[in-house]
């Protein structure tokens, strides 16, 4: 039986809501997480977001690594629209996660709505 902490159980939570169409339209969706351990202790995470981009004016912007408290470890900003592009996946290397941390939530953000639900993310060899 798979058990979650409390990222995991925030995560499910904001599922729920927007299971029943309470979330924002257009808001930026992480559809999936690969997270790489590298030298020196540093992750890199490869995300796949998808996101309504409808131009300069409404596009997924960023995403950011999270961890329980809220400290943001990593960010990757997305330098222009994938209207033609959906899903797309970008990577960010080295980012480092204090000894201790197993777990985070990737969270998407569009330059219109602000951040989308996060998507939890267990940390391989955590």
């Amino acid at each position: 039986m798979r058990t979650f902490g409390p990222l995991g159980l925030a995560c499910l939570a904001g599922g729920a809501v927007a299971a029943l169409g309470v979330a924002t339209a257009g808001e930026v969706t992480v559809e999936a997480v690969r997270v790489t351990p590298e030298h020196g202790g540093a992750f890199g995470f490869a995300v796949t977001l998808r996101h309504a981009d409808d131009g300069w004016d409404h596009y997924a912007d960023r995403w950011d690594v999270l961890g329980a408290d809220g400290t943001v470890y990593g960010t990757r900003t997305l330098l222009h629209p994938h209207m033609n592009e959906q899903p797309f996946t970008r990577s960010q290397s080295g980012v480092a996660l204090p000894d201790g941390v197993g777990e985070v939530v990737v969270r998407g953000h569009d330059n219109v709505h602000g951040d989308g639900l996060g998507k939890s993310v267990v940390i391989p060899g955590r």
